[in-house]
């Protein structure tokens, strides 16, 4: 249900046991790329109203985390749109309003085209809190290739692209870029060539994901009206297979299906998530878990600006049943290196479960699609692209 409470009236108690993240989402973008369903818009007429809502909803709910902040997140949306001041005003607030762990990880993701020698040099040298400040870039590249760019609509052209990522090795060691396989008309080699780049470049982490078809996007319609191909998903398949060898050639360790890095340089932000940490998500459409529940805030930047001025949350509410959590531990557990522990699955939600698991997994694992080694449930090679579709079969249901 939707529910839009004033602040007064919401839970104080802290969920947040072990350590918390951050979500900051900025909804904003220069222009909408053909693919994308995210929440954004490409007016900036609100941005100042929208970050100045942002810093009132961090203070809204500074209670709901108790414990210290990890990992701060700036995604989007393009949060590179974000000026020096406006980045400082968040900074400000949150370092006023949370306890923030000194080695915190803190992420913006970035387009390219933002991405100049002044701006990255801003980003390194704002005047922020002490403490405070970007020390990870994700930047989104998607592809080194025109042809790709254009299809795609992006802001950004290829030379951009090369020179953001050099540049920005200037200032930071912890970058990661984004990079889209399965593009319509991007063949075996093309892929290869755009991981060649990559893996050059040196950079030490990649998340890597299959173009998808989302409703209501450009793309959809393009392909509908016979102006782009249908995404073809046995070449996805083959391109994710080149992906692995790739990088495990290259050193970077597939620790989650879609991303690869370096030792030491695992992002801390995405895997609280897939281990199911709390977190907490700030603006409109943003996130938010503590472990019993899930919530959104509303999709909309006027509403959301409107409700947060009245000091009222626009966030509906879900209560997550026994069901919804272990059907999510089996999803993320399977997608990441670590796979489902069936010892963690009799501990938290019983022996039925647990009987329940290993009868539906017989047929996979037969199949060598799972492996079951050391207590441990996890994908094999063989298995891995299909993998949301095995964690599926074994859900509760």
């Amino acid at each position: 249900m939707f529910k839009q409470k004033p602040i007064a009236e919401t839970d104080k108690s802290s969920p947040f046991g072990g350590g918390g993240g951050l979500y900051i989402h900025i909804p904003f973008c220069k222009q909408a790329c053909h693919y994308c369903d995210f929440h954004f818009s490409t007016s900036l007429k609100k941005k100042s109203e929208l970050v100045n809502a942002l810093c009132k909803e961090l203070v809204l709910r500074k209670e709901e985390m108790g414990s210290e902040v990890e990992t701060i997140y700036f995604g989007g949306g393009t949060p590179s749109l974000l000026s020096s001041e406006e980045l400082q005003q968040i900074f400000e607030t949150i370092y006023s309003n949370f306890k923030v762990s000194e080695n915190a990880e803190i992420t913006l993701e970035a387009n390219p085209d933002d991405l100049t020698a002044t701006r990255i040099n801003e980003l390194t040298n704002s005047r922020l809190p002490a403490g405070a400040g970007i020390n990870r870039l994700s930047i989104g590249i998607q592809s080194f290739f025109e042809e790709d760019l254009k299809l795609m609509n992006r802001a950004h052209n290829a030379s951009e692209a090369l020179e953001c990522i050099k540049e920005a090795k200037q200032y930071f060691e912890n970058i990661s870029i984004d990079l889209i396989y399965g593009i319509p008309g991007m063949g075996n080699e093309r892929w290869k060539k755009n991981l060649e780049i990559a893996l050059s470049l040196d950079v030490p982490h990649l998340s890597c994901y299959a173009l998808t078809v989302e409703p209501k996007t450009a793309l959809k319609k393009f392909i509908e009206k016979g102006i782009v191909p249908p995404v073809d998903e046995e070449v996805a398949k083959q391109h994710y297979e080149i992906l692995l060898s790739e990088t495990e050639k290259a050193g970077l360790e597939n620790y989650e299906f879609s991303n690869f890095g370096k030792p030491g340089f695992h992002s801390r932000n995405n895997t609280a998530y897939w281990e199911g940490k709390p977190y907490l998500g700030i603006g409109p459409s943003a996130h938010s878990y503590d472990g019993k529940s899930r919530s959104w805030n509303v999709a909309n930047n006027t509403k959301y600006i409107k409700s947060i001025e009245d000091g009222i949350l626009p966030s509906e509410i879900e209560i997550l049943s026994k069901e919804d959590k272990y059907n999510e531990y089996i999803m993320t557990g399977l997608r990441t290196k670590k796979g489902v522990s069936l010892e963690k699955v009799e501990r938290d939600f019983g022996k039925n479960y647990l009987e329940y698991l290993l009868k539906q997994a017989e047929n996979p694992i037969k199949n060598n699609l799972l492996i079951l080694e050391n207590g441990t449930l996890k994908i094999s090679k063989k298995g891995k692209f299909l993998s949301d579709g095995i964690a599926a079969d074994l859900f509760f249901v």
